[in-house]
């Protein structure tokens, strides 16, 4: 089974910077498909960025600021967000998955969910 523990959220003003992180564990791999979404309050999930293989996505809001990676020997996926927003606020989610990339915005293609770590962002 696999297990996803996400940290890294926290407060920052706008214009700010944050690194979140992604620790996975699992004795069958953690799948080809990694991805990080997030859940503003009272709104649905939404895709932000996604790694399959060298290949990465991002949604069009992401673009340019954030940046997504991963360690494959530490089983670790990061998400570095730079010049955030108000609108960055939101619980972000770590996801896995055995699937390919091309629907990786769809929550319902991931499997395995991380509990969350909540970032705040202050105009």
């Amino acid at each position: 089974q696999v297990h996803l523990v996400e940290s890294g959220g926290g407060s920052v003003q706008a214009g700010g910077s944050l690194r979140l992180s992604c620790a996975a564990s699992g004795k069958t791999g953690i799948g080809n498909l990694l991805a990080w979404f997030r859940q503003p309050p009272r709104k649905e999930r939404e895709g932000v960025a996604a790694i399959y293989g060298s290949t990465s996505y991002y949604s069009d809001s992401a673009k340019g600021r954030f940046t997504i990676s991963q360690d494959s020997a530490k089983n670790i996926v990061y998400l570095q967000m730079n010049s955030l927003k108000p609108e960055d606020t939101a619980m972000y989610y770590c996801a896995a998955a055995w699937t390919g990339g091309g629907a990786w915005y769809l929550p319902r293609q991931f499997g395995v969910w991380g509990q969350g770590t909540q970032v705040t962002v202050s105009s």
